[in-house]
């Protein structure tokens, strides 16, 4: 059974396409106040059809080709706007340096940001789903924890997926459970026709039989951690068990994706490195006029296999080193005034690109933390060096989309890292990299790199 409607995006692609070619025929109508003709159509379809595919690119780095789960949809308005205005700044700047097709923007692209913004924001809100709705199963959850009432609230108000759940069983808050009241009546009264069950909670294991003689009632039958996975693009910790890790992580060599990654680090790593010496100058006068002290930092960090990795940054902080000790030890380790620009424009992580072309980190993957810091979450949270199975990286899935704890211990935070983490750990590959790419410089266009 397909949880997620694999057409979605292909739908959602298509449907900006036919959205951006109405919004451009009323803009001209609007310009013009007649039906435009055949000929001045033409005029238009050659440099728009340029800019519509750039448009897409955009449109595809700010995440609105994702899964629209219902935190996405609720920005969806905001996260248009956004990359909608930097697609009329690309327009502009198109126009003006590529005179050639003898169009006068202006006041053109100004109504198009208008009449586009509109009928972009009814299509992905309202339009699409005349394409993707269809008959949904009724489910029933079985589990429990947060992560559970998450996948309930998330499925339930949500048309997107193809079942919907009518009711769920927290089998933490059974304390005598009858399977004939619980279950199968309630899927009689309900018309149930799909159950989301999550077998290897130590409470369902014992009545997973009677859970098994409902296959020959043409009950269909979802594990519930990978539901939360393919809807969510993270791993749910509470279901983890030693069986999952050896059943879903290798460590094995994938020699293609192995060489690509690798060749990408060096061709990325060097283009960048050599065009960031540009800034060097300017940071090393920063620095000085700020408190004259080192210009870079040189931090140990843990790499691949928990082996100790020296990364090189510029300096953002009173001292060059702290070695990762947390606020509460006391030791008084300020971010200077400069290093507050540095580290909000992710300037001062520039010099790790040397690190990246060394081989001690990649340009994907997840972020290396200081030896003290994964001490202290090795003992807090289960599994988390697996994470260490593989090379960190300058950016990675948990950058783009998990919580980060700041120079301070924080378990609950980097739980919700981890689960990321080890949803990369598990998936990665070249195009995941690549969209893990396109989507950190989304984030530090915005300024919002963490």
């Amino acid at each position: 059974m397909t949880i997620l409607n694999k057409k979605e995006s292909l739908v959602l692609f298509l449907g900006d396409i036919v959205a951006f070619s109405l919004s451009l025929w009323v803009t001209i109508f609007v310009r013009s106040w007649t039906f435009p003709s055949l000929d001045l159509i033409q005029s238009f379809i050659v440099p728009f059809s340029i800019l519509f595919i750039v448009w897409v690119l955009v449109f595809f780095i700010a995440g609105l080709y994702e899964k629209h789960t219902s935190i996405l949809r609720g920005r969806i308005p905001t996260i248009i706007l956004n990359a909608h205005i930097s697609n009329m700044v690309i327009a502009f700047l198109f126009f003006y340096f590529v005179p050639i097709f003898g169009i006068a923007p202006k006041t053109t692209l100004i109504i198009y940001l208008f009449v586009s913004f509109g009928f972009i924001v009814l299509w992905r809100l309202y339009g699409i789903s005349f394409f993707i709705s269809g008959r949904k199963d009724k489910a029933l959850l079985v589990g429990s924890g947060e992560e559970m009432l998450e996948l309930y609230e998330e499925v339930k108000n949500n048309d997107r997926y193809s079942f919907s759940f009518v009711s769920y069983i927290d089998v933490d808050n059974m304390a005598d459970f009858d399977f004939q009241r619980e279950v199968v009546d309630r899927i009689k009264s309900e018309d149930i026709e799909t159950i989301v069950i999550d077998i290897k909670h130590k409470k369902v294991e014992p009545i997973l039989s009677n859970f098994y003689n409902l296959i020959f009632s043409n009950i269909n039958f979802l594990e519930m951690g990978k539901v939360y996975e393919d809807i969510f693009d993270r791993i749910p910790l509470s279901t983890l068990k030693d069986g999952w890790f050896i059943e879903n992580i290798s460590t094995s060599p994938k020699i293609v994706y192995d060489i690509l990654k690798r060749m990408m680090d060096i061709t990325m790593g060097l283009v960048l490195g050599i065009i960031s010496l540009i800034i060097y100058p300017f940071v090393y006068i920063g620095i000085k006029l700020e408190d004259g002290k080192e210009l870079f930092s040189v931090q140990d960090r843990v790499g691949e296999n928990n082996k100790i990795v020296k990364i090189l940054k510029f300096r953002t902080m009173t001292f060059a080193n702290d070695g990762g000790k947390w606020k509460e030890e006391g030791l008084k380790n300020k971010v200077t005034r400069f290093g507050v620009f540095l580290r909000k424009t992710r300037i001062d992580e520039l010099p790790q690109l040397w690190n990246v072309i060394h081989g001690d980190i990649s340009l994907i993957g997840p972020r290396p933390e200081f030896f003290n810091a994964v001490m202290k979450y090795n003992e807090e949270i289960p599994y988390y060096n697996v994470r260490h199975l593989i090379k960190p990286g300058l950016s990675g899935w948990a950058q783009i989309y998990g919580e980060h704890p700041h120079h301070e211990a924080n378990v609950s935070m980097t739980k919700n890292k981890l689960s990321y983490d080890l949803y990369y750990v598990k998936n990665r590959s070249f195009m995941l990299d690549l969209k893990i790419a396109l989507r950190t410089i989304a984030q530090l266009l915005s300024h919002k790199g963490k």
